[in-house]
């Protein structure tokens, strides 16, 4: 609980015994001192769904608030990862292609020393 929570509930607690102990001393007949009882009663339990209320109130902003930041955050996350995934792509086309370009100049070489194989061949016979 926070401080202001604290606080409240002191008064609350503090309110309710001088109130007790008030009524108590006093010089006043049985229905006059259960009248005065059942008004501060009704008092503090105003104040209690006062701050009942109020504790309420906050927790539905701070809960509208979290949701809205993570709404946020989702929207940053998937912008992000579609980012990710286009440079993987590209990255993985530049990589088809080099290997395309060394199977090409391997067989460019295999073929030549295949020709170079023969033209020594041939010299020799």
């Amino acid at each position: 609980m926070d401080k202001r929570g604290d606080f409240i509930a002191g008064i609350l607690i503090g309110g309710l015994i001088g109130a007790a102990i008030g009524i108590l001393y006093a010089p006043k007949s049985g229905k006059e001192t259960r009248e005065d009882i059942a008004r501060k009663a009704d008092e503090l339990l105003a104040k209690a769904k006062e701050e009942y209320e109020y504790a309420a109130e906050k927790s539905r902003k701070t809960y509208e608030e979290t949701v809205r930041r993570l709404k946020s955050m989702e929207k940053t996350a998937l912008v992000k990862a579609e980012a990710v995934e286009e440079t993987i792509e590209e990255i993985a086309e530049r990589g088809k292609e080099k290997i395309q370009e060394g199977k090409s100049r391997l067989k460019k070489a295999i073929d030549a020393g295949v020709e170079a194989f023969k033209e020594e061949q041939g010299k020799a016979v």
